[in-house]
């Protein structure tokens, strides 16, 4: 079986008002055969975005506290709440054409990228779950992976072409860092850990997104090569 192309990319620290962007254009290419699908793995500065939900009172802190703290916040397009992206956590942005065929099954994409998570957490002896009337994983009461996407409506062809992603806490001390100062994804009774809290092991992102290629492989069939950031982008 042939099977399409997928550019995976890993960007070590990217601003992201920039990564954004970089979705954008990507999707643009994409819906007009300009370019391959893609799969971004990037690490963002300390950043809050606020999703399609809009609940502005799920952020704790004051614009002054944020400049003080360095963090920036953006308000986007994806589903959603509030979420916290940082150093020391996996972020990924898959680009991926769906429902060319006329059948899209929306929901079914999210759990597929739950899976990918569930899957590679099972390879560290960890149970990642699902939490009923939540989307994203969770090891117990704590979400270890959030994940908010938007799909696009394609101009030049069937279907659409997803954007944004998940984004997996990879290091120890997030909860008390950067989600300190939302409730995350609007859910005050639950918390947030990592890989590292799980395991009692310290990881790198670079390696984590290394690991987690293949899983995302087994959900989601392409042949993966190596993608490159432009200057321009």
């Amino acid at each position: 079986m042939n099977l399409s192309k997928l550019e995976v990319t890993y960007l070590p620290l990217m601003e992201y008002g920039a990564a954004w962007e970089l979705q954008k254009q990507a999707v643009q290419a994409i819906d007009a055969g300009t370019a391959s699908e893609r799969l971004i793995l990037v690490q963002h500065p300390p950043t809050y975005t606020i999703g399609s939900q809009n609940h502005p009172e799920h952020l704790l802190l004051s614009g002054e506290q944020l400049k003080k703290q360095g963090i920036a916040l953006f308000e986007i397009d994806r589903g959603g709440d509030i979420t916290y992206h940082g150093p020391g956590q996996l972020v990924g942005y898959p680009l991926l054409k769906l429902g060319e065929n006329g059948k899209v099954d929306l929901h079914g994409y999210l759990r597929r990228l739950e899976s990918v998570i569930i899957a590679y957490l099972e390879g560290y002896g960890i149970t990642g779950t699902r939490k009923q009337g939540y989307t994203g994983v969770w090891v117990g009461d704590e979400k270890i992976c959030a994940i908010g996407v938007k799909f696009n409506k394609c101009k030049f062809r069937r279907g659409f072409v997803t954007s944004h992603g998940f984004a997996f806490n990879v290091s120890a001390g997030i909860g008390q860092s950067g989600f300190a100062g939302i409730i995350p994804c609007g859910i005050a009774e639950y918390g947030v850990t990592s890989l590292a809290e799980c395991t009692g092991r310290s990881f790198s992102v670079e390696t984590v997104a290394s690991e987690l290629l293949p899983y995302f492989l087994q959900q989601f069939p392409y042949e993966a090569v190596a993608g490159a950031v432009s200057s321009a982008e």
